[in-house]
Order: C-alpha cells, then sequence, then structure tokens
C-alpha cells in the first residue's frame, strides 16, 4: 500500500489561497476517483474538487472557513501501489500527524429513561436546531432546563418528549427569558460578501442620489409584450427594461461604466457593458453577470438575466458568470421600500437600486390628477469618479427612457 498527497490545485488565473467550504468525506472513509472530496472557495466561485484516485482517507488538512494555499497537500489517501511519495519526501506518517482531521464525535447510546435535572440544574447554552428551538418555543419548555442525549449535549426532538413524558413541562402560559446566545462562525460565501462590503464601505466614497419615476407607461409595453410574445421568449419583468434603460445610460455617460484601481490611480473604462444584478441566493448575496449587454435585445437580456440568476441560486454558476461586471443593479422586488442605499460592488463606481413600485396620485399638467406606477432609483456612486452632477444626469437619462419606453428601443 502507498499514500497519494493530494495537492490543492491552481484554481483560477491570480489565485493564490482558497477558503475550505465544506468537507464530503472523513478520515477512514473509502473513496473512489471522482468522487467530491472538498469544495474549495475562491473570490470568484466555490469549486468541487474531486478524488483522483481510489483509496482510503488517511488525513485531511483544513477546517471549515479556513484559508488554504494553493499547492498544500490537503488530503493523504491510502491506495494500492507505490502512490505519488517521492524518496526525500518528509515522513508521510509524520506529516499525516500534522494534519489529520479527527472524525467527528459519534453521539453515545443512551438506555434508560433520561433522568429529570435536579431543580436549579441549567444548561446556560442549550445547543439545539432552529426546529427544536421552535417547538420548545411553541410548547413554553426552557431548553436550558431539558437534558440533551446529543453530541456536547444536543437537544432533539426526542429529548423533548422525555422531558414532557417525565413532567418537566413548563405549565400554564408563564413567558421565560431567553439566555441563548448562539455563536455562527462566518464562514463561505457570508464571509466573502462581508469582505467585499467592508472593502467598498471603507475605501468608496459613496454619494447617493434618488428619484422618482412614472412607469406607467414602460408597465403597459411590458404587460402588452408579454401578452404577445411566443413560446421561446422568456416573460418580462421590470427589470430588463431597466437594464435597457441602463445600457443606453452607461453608453451615454461612459465614466460610469468603470472600474476604479486606486493603487494606480486609474479609472478603467469600459466599451462593453456587463451588467451585474445583484441577487439573494440561499448561500447569500451574489452578483451574477449579464455580459455585452450592448449586442442583446430585450428578449435576449431577460432570458439571459434569469439563466445566470438560476445557476447563482443552484450553486451550479461558473466563475465567469459571477465576475467582470462594470455596473451593477440591485433591487428588493416588491419589498423594496422606499429608499435604499445600495453598497457599490466594489471595484465599480455605480450601482442602480430598484424600489417597488406604487399606485399614487399624480398631478398631470398642472391640474389634471391621474393615478400613475411611481418607483424610485436609489443609486450610489463612487464620488472620485462620478461628479455629483453627472450621476444626476445619468438617472435622470434613465428616468426619461422609462417614462418614454419607445426610445429604449430607438
Amino acid at each position: 500500500m502507498g499514500q497519494y498527497f493530494f495537492k490543492l490545485p491552481d484554481l483560477g488565473e491570480g489565485i493564490v489561497e482558497a477558503e475550505v467550504a465544506a468537507l464530503h468525506v472523513k478520515v477512514g472513509d473509502m473513496v473512489t476517483e471522482d468522487q467530491p472530496l472538498i469544495d474549495m472557495m475562491t473570490d470568484k466561485a466555490t469549486v468541487e474538487i474531486p478524488s483522483p484516485v481510489d483509496g482510503k482517507i488517511l488525513s485531511i488538512k483544513g477546517q471549515l472557513g479556513e484559508m488554504i494555499p494553493v499547492g498544500t497537500a490537503m488530503v493523504v489517501i491510502e491506495v494500492e501501489g507505490a502512490g505519488n511519495t517521492e524518496p526525500n519526501a518528509e515522513d508521510p506518517a509524520e506529516k499525516a500527524e500534522k494534519t489529520i482531521i479527527e472524525s467527528p464525535v459519534k453521539p453515545v447510546a443512551v438506555s434508560g429513561p433520561i433522568a429529570m435535572p435536579t431543580s436549579g440544574t441549567v444548561n446556560d447554552h442549550p445547543l439545539a436546531s432552529p426546529a427544536v428551538r421552535l417547538r420548545a418555543l411553541e410548547a413554553h419548555i426552557d431548553l436550558a432546563r431539558v437534558p440533551g442525549s446529543g453530541p456536547a449535549g444536543r437537544i432533539s426532538h426526542q429529548d423533548i418528549d422525555d422531558f414532557i413524558a417525565s413532567g418537566g413541562r413548563i405549565s400554564g402560559f408563564e413567558k421565560q427569558k431567553r439566555t441563548a446566545i448562539e455563536e455562527i462562525p462566518v464562514i463561505g460565501i457570508r464571509r466573502k460578501i462581508a469582505q467585499r462590503m467592508e472593502l467598498s464601505k471603507r475605501s468608496i466614497p459613496h454619494y447617493s442620489y434618488v428619484e422618482e419615476v412614472d412607469v406607467t407607461e414602460v408597465e403597459k409595453l411590458r404587460h402588452f409584450l408579454n401578452a404577445n410574445r411566443t413560446e421561446d421568449q422568456p416573460k418580462l419583468s421590470i427589470l430588463p427594461f431597466i437594464m435597457m434603460a441602463t445600457l443606453k445610460g452607461m453608453e451615454k455617460f461612459p465614466e460610469c461604466n468603470s472600474h476604479y484601481d486606486p493603487e494606480h490611480s486609474l479609472v478603467r473604462r469600459f466599451s462593453g457593458v456587463h451588467l451585474g444584478i445583484a441577487s439573494q441566493t440561499p448561500s447569500g448575496l451574489m452578483v451574477p453577470v449579464v455580459s455585452h449587454a450592448e449586442t442583446r435585445d430585450i428578449w435576449d437580456m431577460a432570458a439571459e438575466m434569469m439563466r445566470v440568476s438560476s445557476a447563482a441560486r443552484s450553486g451550479k454558476a461558473k466563475r465567469e458568470e459571477l465576475s467582470g461586471s462594470t455596473v451593477t443593479i440591485t433591487s428588493l422586488g416588491k419589498i423594496g421600500g422606499i429608499v435604499t442605499t445600495p453598497v457599490i460592488n466594489y471595484p465599480e463606481v455605480c450601482i442602480i437600486g430598484v424600489n417597488k413600485i406604487v399606485p399614487r396620485p399624480m398631478v398631470m399638467n398642472e391640474t389634471d390628477i391621474q393615478i400613475r406606477k411611481m418607483m424610485n432609483l436609489s443609486s450610489s456612486f463612487d464620488h472620485r469618479v462620478v461628479d455629483g452632477f453627472v450621476a444626476a444626469e445619468l438617472i435622470q437619462f434613465i428616468k426619461g427612457a422609462l417614462e418614454q419606453p419607445a426610445t429604449l428601443f430607438m
């Protein structure tokens, strides 16, 4: 038998380290070639790394959230044959001992009834899943007084059942103080989001501008186009129209379609417009990209937005689909509020925030009052690159294009 030292491969140009996002195996597991070993997260994407060989896991280097340099021997696998150990390499046993991660602690089987805690016996930091906590809250049970049978005293639904059966349920509707504090490691996508937001707010002098837009006419056009679309055309929301208006705005105000490089005191203006669409996913905020918007009509724009957003939500987006945006649009849809202050997607210099559409009475032609569909645009700009006057001009241009939607297609 030999040992195969699996090193973290190069995950992309310029990437020197990656974060451990998930471990699919543990010490002692038997693995086959191409079986998923680990998920590694870079600044661009999460990459699932498969096993290159068949064998038994001897050791794993790295814990969830840990940054690992490219080239590090992350997994040692016992294999048939000689493996890939070099004659002058460090002794494998010593290397494994340095890097091993022990298998998770297994719960100890408990026979017989669970003893009720004596008066005054309280666990100040009970471990339980959200579902167990909700059940305890609804049943008026103080989890601090429930003995847990799981690893590290974790409380299960069965523990709740045993507690109630033993007469431990709190009588009446007495409300209990909630003293538990849950500590959640900031790792994976959430850590990347935190780092990017901190970088953006720390380094970019944000300037915000808010304007209301009458979207009555563009909404009429949207409904007409949806009613007459072909089977191969996607259903249009308001976003593709905003994307079209933003595209035309970037062509008219190219300083807004830029990246700022403070290290070299350089502004990079892009001729192509790559629209980032801020999207909420189960893993957190991501920005899938509709690349080269200048080459797309509104149907293609909508289809590509749906495709990359769906890929991001399902965790299947490619690295290039989550990077390279030159300007970002962010929207909270129907819960978009009245005004937001969006954070710029570093190193971009402009982000367009979309608020919800609400019907409001508006004065038309000085004397005529009509119910119109109104929507606010809340946008932020990098004041080092985009002057306030230019920012206002851009938003007024987008406002005009949406209020006269025929101009979007001219």
